[in-house]
């Protein structure tokens, strides 16, 4: 669900450069299972098409998350991710530390995350977006709702309504459709 004016949604989606998302609760759902030595996330294969997606739609794409993982700097790599900041739980100083390294503005971040301690990076993004399981507080604070769970879909969710309203979306599918999209395994 769009929550600001259509126009408005566009515009802001236009400036973007940067597809920015938190992990636990939006790339997966939220869940953390702790083995003997080692952490387990479960990563869904349509996220990972949206990130090849909005890479090939010319974003940069970047994770922020308050915990480090073995699981998550993996699912990076596999992804190709331009930026990863893990063990960063002040989310609003890393969003700066990553602008300074890119030279974008915080206007120019497309945000999606869940929880409370998202809340100062989702603030300052150009579009801030959420999984429809977010908490209530995050939902009220952002400028898309998907209508889907985090780890199940939110983020291509999210990132095919920033392609649409960018006028990108139908390029890319007529891409695939002729065989052309980027290879499957880069996405999921």
């Amino acid at each position: 669900m769009i929550i600001l004016p259509e126009e408005e949604f566009a515009r802001r989606a236009r400036a973007c450069r940067l597809l920015l998302l938190d992990v636990d609760g939006v790339l997966t759902d939220g869940r953390i299972i702790l083995g003997e030595t080692e952490e387990y996330k479960a990563f869904h294969a349509q996220d990972g098409l949206g990130v090849t997606l909005a890479r090939a739609a010319g974003l940069q794409v970047a994770i922020i998350t308050g915990r480090a993982s073995a699981a998550v700097a993996r699912r990076s790599r596999e992804l190709h991710l331009d930026h990863v900041l893990q063990a960063r739980p002040d989310k609003a100083a890393a969003l700066a530390d990553l602008c300074g390294a890119t030279g974008l503005r915080p206007d120019q971040v497309a945000a999606m995350g869940d929880d409370w301690i998202d809340l100062p990076l989702l603030a300052a993004a150009g579009l801030a977006a959420c999984p429809a399981d977010a908490r209530p507080e995050v939902r009220e604070r952002c400028h898309y709702i998907s209508p889907c769970p985090g780890g199940r879909g939110a983020v291509r969710d999210w990132v095919e309504r920033l392609l649409q309203a960018r006028g990108q979306l139908e390029s890319l599918l007529e891409r695939y459709l002729q065989g052309k999209g980027p290879a499957a395994s880069a996405g999921q």
